[in-house]
């Protein structure tokens, strides 16, 4: 099984420009997420998918591997199929590593990538809920599962709503998920999920994987117990530098 994975990284943010380059005690940030990748035991290749040049060049500069993409992309699932497309060569699948995720676990990366056979469309991991801040705030993004650990929804609201019992309960009474937004695509799915329009459900909720399922495309996911710590703002940096002093490499 040939997996690429692709680290997709705009310098253009609005929270946070530039982030890409931002310096984490030494290495940038995509230096970071670049390194994790390469750890990972069933990734074949590693690329970074970038829109600025800037960007290329710093990758290269550090041994990685880089193609410049498009900046119209509307999403980083966009922007892996055209670094797929780039790179020429036959893959299975494309793994899209977040490239504000600087410390992604390489066993996190071999968790997702162990799920995909040949038969998976799709596939994502899931962390359950250890608390009420996170499960009611709408920036962390929550998955439903179902028995055969198949998405049934993804949403910024904590559900499913727990009727009759009090919010403090909730985490007691069923086991809540939270999204990692890393994915996994078959390359052939992935072609046809850049030609799918916006759906209803995705413009909704701000949810690109929604407009997948409201096309009936099937995501496994597989539950990981690590926390990841994303930065999309100044601040969230300055939380990665914190966690660096108390996990020191």
């Amino acid at each position: 099984m040939k997996i690429l994975g692709v680290i997709p990284a705009r310098f253009a943010s609005t929270r946070f420009p530039g982030k890409p380059l931002v310096d984490i005690a030494g290495k940038t940030m995509v230096q970071r997420v670049y390194e994790q990748v390469k750890k990972a035991t069933l990734i074949t290749e590693v690329v970074v998918a970038t829109d600025d040049a800037r960007i290329l060049e710093h990758v290269e500069g550090f041994g990685g591997k880089a193609v410049l993409t498009s900046v119209d992309h509307p999403s980083g699932t966009d922007r892996c199929f055209e670094a797929y497309q780039k790179l020429n060569e036959d893959f299975n699948y494309v793994i899209n590593v977040q490239g504000d995720e600087p410390f992604i676990k390489p066993e996190q990366i071999d968790l997702l990538a162990a799920l995909l056979n040949g038969d998976t469309f799709i596939a994502t991991l899931v962390k359950e809920f250890k608390d009420q801040e996170s499960l009611f705030n709408p920036n962390v993004v929550k998955a439903v599962i179902n028995v055969k650990k198949k998405a049934l929804y993804f949403s910024r609201s904590p559900i499913p709503h727990a009727r009759n019992i009090e919010e403090e309960a909730w985490l007691s009474q069923h086991k809540y998920y939270k999204h990692i937004g890393m994915y996994a695509y078959r390359t052939d799915v992935l072609e046809e999920l850049t030609k799918l329009p916006v759906s209803a459900l995705e413009k909704t909720e701000s949810l690109e994987q929604l407009r997948w399922l409201d096309n009936g495309y099937e995501i496994l996911t597989a539950e990981t117990k690590s926390e990841t710590i994303g930065i999309d703002t100044p601040e969230d940096l300055q939380k990665a530098l914190a966690y660096l002093k108390e996990n020191p490499e």
